[in-house]
This record gives structure tokens, sequence and C-alpha cells, in this order.
């Protein structure tokens, strides 16, 4: 895509949130659409029909690449929610998952692949693959994922420690799913991809040691969403790129290093002061605490409200192209469906004393 369609998309005073699992569990039997293509495209494009964008972003599940990748490992499906591996699965785990990945696929990968050629084949709306970001899904499959990168930083290497060489196993693992995800979603019709890297936060990779001059930022999540930005430049595929975990500004600086479309970010973040380090080409994108969207007590409808509009005040006041949304994907919680929509229409239609002039 043209990367003017987002910045107008922006200035036309566009709002959504991300909130296909929100629709989902709407349906009578969202387990068995998880696993149909046509069904789970129907509902993205519902989502995106719903809340007035031209933006179909697919289904957000974190644990799907793992679930895939452990499956062909051999890992027990019951397993597989709880399990991180105790020892390296051997320097043949990566031509394995080769292996695996070339016969028939698991119905959940199969079905978001699926949903994606959907949206691109039966709609007029912008099909947007989803993933998580390789350095998160690392942090998925390790039990103590923070020790061995700290050792890293400090300047260890895979042969000093096994917990290092388990962890940097376990990262190209994890990169050679992603890239496969994404590049059937890119045959599939994928204009944009959604790349989830929540990990990539201040509780992972230790800030002293970056400020201390370490390379560890760079070396371990940085290295490998590169090696995705660069599959999606080749195709001529946009990023959409999302951190919704606790950050500092160097961090930030680092994530708009990989040009990303759009730069979704947590509720942690004060994106009017993320502005003065995002380029302003790169749409920023949030963040309004949908986690919490589930409690009245916690936030209530008026709340959300007030919080949408001082957050497009003061995006119209620094003067950066921006997108009112969710922080994440908004996610179903079982007996609160009807509150956390309603919270999610407060900020969608929701006015602000001319809201749309502020985009002006």
């Amino acid at each position: 895509m043209n990367r003017q369609f987002y910045l107008d998309l922006a200035r036309s005073g566009l709002r959504m949130p991300i909130g296909a699992d929100l629709v989902l569990h709407e349906k009578p039997d969202p387990a068995a659409i998880l696993t149909d293509g046509a069904a789970l495209g129907r509902v993205v494009e519902e989502t995106a029909r719903r809340y007035r964008t031209p933006l179909a972003f697919a289904h957000m599940d974190l644990q799907l690449e793992k679930a895939v990748l452990l499956e062909i490992l051999g890992v027990p499906a019951s397993e597989i929610p709880l399990y991180h591996f105790a020892a390296d699965p051997g320097a043949d785990a990566v031509a394995r998952l080769a292996a695996g990945l070339r016969k028939p696929l698991h119905p959940a990968l199969r079905a978001q692949i699926d949903s994606v050629g959907y949206v691109a084949t039966h709609t007029d709306l912008v099909p947007i693959g989803m993933t998580i970001g390789p350095f998160s899904l690392m942090t998925k499959l390790l039990k103590d994922p923070i020790t061995p990168i700290y050792m890293a930083g400090s300047g260890m290497t895979a042969g000093d420690d096994p917990d290092i060489a388990l962890l940097e196993r376990a990262l190209d693992l994890s990169l050679h799913i992603v890239l496969y995800s994404v590049d059937a979603q890119i045959r599939a019709g994928a204009k944009a991809i959604f790349m989830a890297e929540p990990a990539a936060n201040v509780v992972y990779v230790s800030p002293k040691q970056i400020a201390a001059g370490s390379d560890i930022f760079e070396r371990y999540p940085m290295a490998v969403d590169r090696r995705v930005k660069a599959l999606l430049d080749r195709h001529g595929v946009d990023l959409v790129f999302h951190c919704c975990g606790e950050l500092n500004d160097s961090m930030l600086r680092r994530f708009a290093t990989l040009n990303p479309a759009i730069l979704s970010l947590g509720s942690s973040r004060r994106l009017w002061e993320d502005a003065r380090i995002v380029p302003k080409d790169i749409v920023l994108f949030g963040n309004l605490p949908s986690k919490h969207f589930y409690s009245d007590a916690v936030i209530p409808r008026d709340r959300v409200e007030e919080m949408a509009c001082e957050l497009l005040h003061r995006m119209h006041e620094a003067k950066h192209p921006f997108i009112l949304g969710s922080e994440c994907d908004v996610l179903d919680v079982p007996g609160s469906n009807a509150v956390i929509r309603g919270k999610v229409e407060a900020f969608v239609r929701c006015r602000c004393d001319g809201p749309r002039a502020l985009h002006k």
C-alpha cells in the first residue's frame, strides 16, 4: 500500500479497535470458527464493517504459532499450553519444523491463512495478517527467558552456558515459524502484517545493560524483527508493529527504525510524548486501556469517553498522524461481552468538541 493511505486514514479521524475476538465470541460456536477459514474471514469482515474501518485485521491468537511449532516437534496437545523446553531440542529441530510445515497444516493456522484469503478475494477491505513476533514467541517456549537474555547481554555466549544456547535455539525456531506464517498470509493476499511483539520490553531486556552499551536489544528482538520486515519489504507488504509492554524511549526509537506504517503501543505510553520520537510518516495507534474494559469498577464507560477525548486533543496538539484505538486486541471475557462492547462503542462514537476537526 502507499504509505499516504495510512496517513489519510489518520487524517480522516478513524477510530477502531482490534476487535475480531470480541465479535468471534458473539457466535454460537467460536471454537469451530477458528478452524474454518471462510467463517473466520467473515468474522474479520464483520468486525471491520461494524467499526467502519477499511482495515480488516485477522484474529489475534498469540498462542497459535507456539501450538503449531510444538505439535510438529512431537509435544502432546494436552501439554502444549504450559509446555517449556527443558533442554535444547536438538540441532535438527529447525529441519524437523520445516519438514512438518510441508505437511497438512494445523487446522487453526490453516484457517488463519484462509481467513486472510477470504478478505482478499471476497471483500473490498484491506486484508491485514496477524502474527506474534519471534522474540515474544521465544519467551513462551522457555520457563525463564530473562536470565539467559541477561547473561547474553553481559557478554556470555551460547558456548558459555546451555541456557543461552537453548534461548538461541528457541529464537531460531520462533523466527522460522513466524516467517512461514507471514509468507503464507502474504501469498493469501495480505497487504499488511500486524506483528505483536509485547515481550520486547524492559521486563525481558535490561534497560541498564542497554544504557551501559550492550547490543542485546538489537541482537535479539530487533535482529529477528528485521528479518520479518525484510520479508515484507520483498513483497511490498506493510508492517503494523505492536508492542503493549512497558518500554523506554531507547526501545521505542529502535522500533521506529523498522519503519512500520502503523506503530501500536500500550497504555503505559503517553503517545503525545512519543510523537516527539516517532517520525511523522509513521501513524501512531492506540492506546486506550482495553484490557480493563471488562470491569466498570476499574474503568466505567464515561471514563473511557473522557480518556478518548483527552487523547484526541493531545494528539491534535502534537500534530502527529494518529488513529484512536485499543491498546491491544479487545479480548472477550465470559459474561462481560456487552460491557466491553459498550466501551468500544463509547470511544468509537463519542463526540469530543468536533473530533474530526482535531485531525485536520
